[in-house]
């Protein structure tokens, strides 16, 4: 009976740490997946890295689109809606986050590009995603992206009816208690990227 008694004791303590590794896998497995994505281009996620330095003749419109989630209380657009941009050339735009609450909140954006088939073309030097962001009541924020169209994609068949890409941004409210130290943009900024500064109420 005891023997039984410990048999038992030893397969909940099993489960219940295979239980902890599982949930560890998963929780590791989430800025490894994002990861994964920004260096390939999967799933609509742009690349992030260097522009290639050389500038071809392919000229792709890109528009820009801005959301938020519904919780939160910011108004956020892109001062630039669309650009037309030859493949490999640097170019640089900005969003503007306002806080229209009266208190301070924190978010952090996601992003993507569509036509996926062709996200893995899009590659950003820099911006504002999945970094902190705190806006103080009425405060405003110009956010900048640097970016740059692979010249590769005119090698690729299978995107050669894509003339125009969107960038699309989503910004969700990081509830209070949960924020790191306020915010904001990576400090290695590229050489010739402005830092961004908060401005007034718009």
């Amino acid at each position: 009976m005891r023997d039984h008694r410990r048999a038992n004791i030893r397969a909940a303590l099993l489960f219940a740490g295979l239980a902890v590794v599982m949930i560890g896998v998963a929780f590791a497995a989430v800025p490894a997946y994002r990861m994964i994505c920004a260096l390939t281009g999967l799933e609509g996620t742009p690349r992030i890295g260097q522009a290639s330095g050389e500038i071809g003749a392919r000229l792709v419109k890109v528009r820009f689109d801005a959301n938020i989630n519904r919780d939160m209380p910011w108004r956020f657009v892109p001062l630039d809606r669309e650009v037309t941009v030859r493949v490999g050339e640097p170019v640089l735009v900005h969003y503007r986050a306002t806080n229209t609450s009266a208190a301070a909140v924190s978010g952090t954006a996601t992003f993507n590009v569509t036509p996926m088939k062709a996200a893995q073309y899009f590659v950003k030097q820099e911006c504002f995603c999945f970094v902190e962001q705190r806006l103080e009541p009425g405060q405003s924020m110009d956010m900048p992206v640097l970016f740059s169209i692979d010249p590769a994609m005119d090698s690729d068949q299978h995107v050669n009816d894509v003339g125009t890409m969107t960038l699309s941004y989503t910004f969700f409210r990081i509830p209070e208690g949960e924020s790191d130290s306020a915010a904001s943009f990576p400090v290695d900024q590229p050489d010739g990227m402005p830092v961004p500064t908060s401005s007034g109420v718009l």
